[in-house]
């Protein structure tokens, strides 16, 4: 496989982040926008980084999949609430020999982005990246960028490392965006689960940052017990996580700046919240093996409520 273009699907914190390092680094990169694509074709993409600000005059920024060219690597970037979209989108973005990177939260997603395009066309990247997207076309880096990337096979049996993998990753890496491997997608999954279960949850419920989160001993406690008990979600997939990476989950949200969480903002701006992908799912998955996690399924429960009655408003003030 020889990359010669990437497309964007969801121009926003991530997938805009993302798009533009690779796009500045000198690939052919293709953006669907949506709100805010007559701006971003007048004005561009504009990035503030802790790495150094830069912005992209130009971009190839379309407003209709059926207008974009055929890509390599077609980026998911959108919020998994919108995945429905996704069985129109892919067919007419994808090139025959190409592969969809998903760069969502969550779990089980490569599984349903498979259906639409096939086992062996699918990978995951779990993106550690505090990124906000604060005005039209504007993207505001606050820490972080990392992606761990892994193969996806049919129910995730675990393929090793490939020569596109690499690819993307020297592609990535060009771009001064850090990639390490992966040879377990599923492991990598439920990894950035013990961080997306606690702080995403409890974001939003207790309407906090991950900075006061972190400085209240009952917050704090939670959050631990929310780790331990993703861990043990993944011990009934067959994935082992050691009791040191909850540690360094604690310690990387404690040198973390005051973050609003990609949930707690969804919450905030009345928009639909991915509780099915990053709560709904790993609680499904942990029950079909006969194991429950009452406290994960709490915060489930509490989410779900939070975010009908957020719908409701969102439905009557529109």
């Amino acid at each position: 496989m020889s990359i010669s273009r990437y497309a964007v699907i969801g121009t926003g914190a991530l997938g805009g982040f993302y798009g533009a390092k690779l796009q500045k680094a000198g690939l052919d990169v293709h953006f669907l926008l949506n709100s805010d694509y007559e701006h971003v074709i007048q004005h561009g993409l504009v990035v503030e980084s802790k790495d150094g600000d830069f912005t992209l005059p130009q971009v190839n920024g379309y407003n209709d999949v059926a207008s974009m060219p055929y890509c390599d690597v077609i980026l998911v970037a959108l919020k998994t609430t919108q995945n429905h979209l996704l069985s129109q989108m892919l067919p007419q973005v994808i090139k025959n020999d190409g592969v969809v990177l998903v760069l969502q939260n969550g779990l089980g997603i490569e599984e349903e982005i498979a259906q639409i395009v096939g086992n062996d066309r699918v990978m995951g990247g779990l993106c550690f990246l505090c990124s906000n997207k604060v005005g039209a076309g504007h993207i505001h880096h606050l820490d972080y960028g990392e992606i761990i990337l892994g193969e996806y096979a049919a129910n995730y049996h675990p393929v090793g490392t490939t020569d596109r993998m690499r690819q993307i990753a020297n592609d990535f890496e060009s771009a001064g965006i850090p990639v390490k491997l992966s040879e377990d997608l599923l492991l990598g999954r439920w990894q950035k689960l013990v961080w997306n279960i606690p702080y995403n949850g409890l974001s939003v419920i207790l309407n906090a940052t991950t900075t006061e989160l972190m400085a209240n001993i009952h917050s704090r406690n939670l959050v631990e017990k929310l780790m331990y008990e993703v861990i043990a979600g993944a011990k009934s997939s067959g994935r082992i996580i050691s009791d040191r990476f909850v540690q360094q989950m604690l310690d990387y949200t404690d040198n973390m700046k005051p973050y609003r969480t990609s949930m707690k903002i969804d919450y905030d701006e009345h928009r639909p919240l991915e509780v099915e992908a990053i709560f709904g799912n790993p609680l499904k998955k942990a029950l079909t093996a006969g194991v429950t996690l009452p406290l994960i399924s709490c915060l489930y429960h509490q989410l779900k409520f939070l975010d009908a009655r957020n719908r409701e408003f969102h439905n009557i003030s529109h």
